[in-house]
Order: structure tokens, then sequence, then C-alpha cells
């Protein structure tokens, strides 16, 4: 019977994931992170600001200070930190990386953009 409650319970903002990593992508940052070699933990944040051709611009960058009102979520050991303002422009988005002939990068595919640039970095 609780198992029923649990999954009829509506997730606030804070409790939703405003990004999923894929295996592939949560293996890359997790490397990535290992070659820092700093001591302090280091989440992967992705953000969005302003700016671009489409209006705004995803950032990725690792950081090891949160506020009180990041969400921050973990994906196979990878701790991702969103803003709340980012948060909001990302629910339901997954980040995923590949690595083909064409070249290796990340992508993200984010549901809640109407437009996109020619260099998938830039949405409206």
């Amino acid at each position: 019977m609780s198992n029923a409650t649990t999954t009829n319970v509506n997730l606030t903002k804070k409790d939703a994931d405003p990004i999923t990593l894929t295996e592939i992508a949560a293996q890359k940052v997790a490397e990535l992170i290992a070659a820092e070699s700093v001591d302090e933990v280091l989440a992967l944040r992705v953000a969005v600001k302003p700016g671009g051709c489409s209006g705004f611009n995803y950032d990725m960058f690792f950081d090891s200070e949160f506020a009180d009102d990041d969400v921050l979520r973990d994906f196979a050991g990878v701790k991702v930190v969103v803003d709340p303002q980012s948060a909001e422009l990302l629910t339901g988005s997954t980040l995923d990386y590949s690595d083909s002939l064409q070249g290796a990068g990340f992508h993200i595919t984010n549901p809640n953009a109407t437009r996109t640039c020619g260099c998938g970095n830039s949405f409206s």
C-alpha cells in the first residue's frame, strides 16, 4: 500500500531531476573528475546562461561549492548540481556523451527548447 502512495506523490521542482546523465556521460564525467586530482569533492555543475544565437547557452564546469537552494543529484557516483533558475529550463533534459568520427563531446537533449542553433550549445 505504501508503494502506491510513493508512486503517486507529486514532485516539486526541487524533487524533480532537472537533468539526467546517460551511463556513458556519467562514465566520462567520472573520468574527467578523476583526472582533476584535487582533494575536494567535485560535482558537474550544469547551468543555463543568457546569450548565444538562440537566447540561452548551456554551461558545464566542475564545482566544489553549492548553494542551499541548488538541486544536487547523483548518477552512478557522479554528483550533478544545478541552480534553481537553470533547473526550470532544464527539467526533463538528458546529458549524453558520444565519441565518433565526427568528434567527441557532450550533448544536452532538452525537451523545453523550442529552437536550437546549429552548434547545439544555444537554445530558446
